[in-house]
């Protein structure tokens, strides 16, 4: 076990790595070639219907500006798409996608720039979420100056870590943003219900890794809070930012409405990173009370895996651990929301104390839920990663493959063995 040494990691909550190694260094993404992501699916039922499935296969698009580029070119709505999974945007990704009453013709005739869209079938409903049964990657750590021997033990002891089941599960840094890691602090002011500082954050709180005179220019609005005066000098580029402003200038004071000029999905995301951000520090503390990721305490929560959940008793805990020991479950940890829940063990009464800390509670769910349009119901996600990785050693590279299922990030085990800054990682 190590403590990480940026600051950014203990912004987001991920102040530990598992694995002893020094890390390799180097950078992820070098070229979207280098973060290859294939969806994993069970069985698609193609029984006809109105809604095309397709394969499509992108190299650096964002999902949401790919579909709507989509739809854009067909000439329909872009809800009338669907998907199981958002994918990075710097990488080749493959998933699948419907689209609603579509002919195939129309696909195989469009031509879009680093976009491939192939049919495959036809369903009577659209993908959701619960379709998508994991993700296979295929990852490049370019420019590692660590030397061969180095760069082996780390991903030696990483691969054996996947193996364990120890892989601390945090959200990574694409979670709360690369460069700028605000989504959780505008979500948390959006759960207090400060409005006024939620804008305040999103648009002008600035970080070291941005430009300078894009800090710059959010430092002057953070500071005189002056719409008119913050479009002046934020950059063009930062459209969304410009919008709540622009909103601003015309309804001055309405802080709501100038966050809710926001894409919902953006939106709601601020607030979901806040769970993100109670999850990553849970895990924190457990990591650091000495409590292993590979072990079950009583009052521990537990995920099965075909998704059932349990709590660990007097009673039970002997037969989960046999559960656990033959792979059949792991500990996990709950993210609160607005439900009402019972406190069970350490590391829920750690996470009762964190968002006291926060100022927040179910209620405050509750009415952000109410604010934004979208329910943030609590959420149990698994306290670590196991997965079977395997390696490549290159001239000053390294080549990894595994799998993982929906919701885990690949950057969270790339960051066992690279130990370096999170932005090197995004």
């Amino acid at each position: 076990m190590m403590k990480s040494e940026f600051e950014t990691e203990k912004i987001i909550g991920t102040e530990y790595y598992i694995t002893d190694s020094s890390g390799t260094g180097g950078i992820l993404r070098k070229t979207p070639e280098d973060f290859i992501v294939k969806e994993i699916y069970g069985e698609k039922k193609m029984t006809g219907g109105p809604y095309l499935i397709c394969e499509l296969e992108k190299t650096n698009w964002e999902l949401q500006r790919a579909v709507k580029e989509i739809s854009k070119r067909l000439g329909i709505s872009h809800r009338r798409i669907g998907w199981a999974g958002t994918k990075d945007k710097n990488a080749v990704t493959t998933q699948l996608i419907s689209l609603y009453n579509i002919d195939e013709e129309r696909i195989s005739a469009l031509t879009i720039k680093d976009m491939v869209l192939k049919p495959v079938g036809r369903a009577n409903a659209q993908l959701s979420l619960g379709e998508l049964k994991g993700n296979s990657f295929g990852i490049t750590i370019s420019d590692c100056d660590c030397g061969e021997d180095k760069m082996r033990a780390a991903a030696e002891e990483c691969r054996i870590a996947g193996e364990k089941g120890i892989i601390p599960n945090y959200y990574g840094i694409q979670r709360f943003g690369a460069a700028r890691p605000i989504s959780h602090l505008a979500g948390l002011e959006i759960l207090k219900g400060n409005y006024e500082s939620a804008v305040a954050c999103y648009v002008g709180m600035s970080f070291p890794d941005e430009r300078q005179e894009t800090r710059e220019a959010r430092d002057i609005y953070y500071k005189n809070r002056d719409p008119v005066e913050g479009l002046n000098v934020i950059p063009v580029f930062l459209r969304y930012e410009r919008a709540m402003l622009h909103h601003l200038t015309e309804i001055p004071g309405d802080y709501q409405g100038a966050l809710k000029v926001l894409p919902p999905k953006l939106l709601s995301m601020l607030v979901s990173a806040c769970q993100s951000y109670i999850f990553n520090r849970a895990l924190s503390h457990r990591i650091e009370s000495g409590t292993g990721l590979d072990e079950i305490v009583t009052g521990d929560r537990i995920i099965f895996t075909g998704g059932k959940e349990d709590i660990a008793d007097d009673k039970n805990i002997n037969t989960a651990k046999v559960h656990m020991k033959r792979g059949r479950c792991m500990p996990a940890i709950f993210m609160p929301g607005s439900e009402e829940y019972r406190v069970c063990g350490e590391t829920d009464t750690y996470i009762e104390e964190v968002m006291a800390e926060l100022g927040i509670n179910r209620e405050s769910y509750r009415t952000a839920a109410a604010f934004t349009e979208t329910s943030f119901k609590g959420n149990t996600r698994p306290a670590a990663i196991k997965a079977d990785i395997s390696y490549e050693l290159l001239e000053n590279s390294m080549k990894l493959d595994f799998t993982l299922p929906p919701g885990h990030y690949a950057t969270t085990v790339c960051r066992e063995i690279m130990k370096t800054k999170p932005l090197d990682m995004a």
